[in-house]
């Protein structure tokens, strides 16, 4: 069998169990595209949350929910996306991936409009990216080269209404609170001293 570039073998095997082949190859001549359509660009730029998907050189995956204030993903040109990179807990789960598979998927979701985009690409990571002096509290930028965009079926988004933005989230001429799990007495002494209190 020869291998699609959208479907692999175990793709291709459930899609025969279920008899949706058909249906699946539709969906990737009308759906399916290698750029983002103004429509996307605008959708992302409006987002305040992503998922992203990685995985790990051995294939083992992770998935972790990226933040901030609307647009803080930023739309380059329809072939690229970047998102600062914002203090977390140090893990470096996803972004430590890409350092050994660039291979990302990235989750879009509207939950009070029932609206989702799956963007697919390479990632690539970089403290010294010119965005950085326009992304407040980014530590580094990854910039991801789109390879494959599409929407999804939203029947099963469940319809949630955004009440108030994260008071962690970056924005200009803002200093966000210290979390409070950085306060916890057995993790003081693990954290940078950058984040140790006197």
């Amino acid at each position: 069998m020869s291998r699609n570039p959208t479907y692999h073998e175990g793709m291709r095997e459930l899609q025969d169990r279920r008899e949706t082949r058909a249906i699946a190859d539709r969906l990737e001549q009308v759906t399916l595209h290698t750029s983002l359509t103004e429509e996307d660009s605008a959708f992302i730029a409006a987002s305040a949350m992503c998922f992203v998907a990685t995985a790990d050189a051995e294939g083992h995956p992770d998935c972790s929910y990226k933040g901030g204030l609307p647009g803080f993903v930023k739309v380059i040109d329809s072939k690229t996306l970047a998102i600062p990179d914002y203090d977390g807990n140090g893990m470096y789960r996803s972004w430590g991936n890409v350092l050994v598979n660039a291979h990302v998927g990235l989750l879009f979701i509207d939950f009070e409009n029932a609206r989702r985009i799956r963007v697919n690409g390479r990632a690539t990571i970089s403290q010294h990216d010119p965005l950085m002096a326009e992304c407040p509290g980014a530590t580094f930028v990854v910039r991801i080269e789109v390879e494959q965009v599409f929407p999804n079926c939203p029947r099963y988004i469940h319809k949630m209404r955004l009440l108030e933005h994260s008071v962690y989230a970056p924005r200009p001429d803002y200093s966000p609170p210290v979390p409070e799990w950085k306060r916890y007495e057995v993790l003081r002494d693990a954290l940078p001293a950058r984040d140790r209190e006197d």
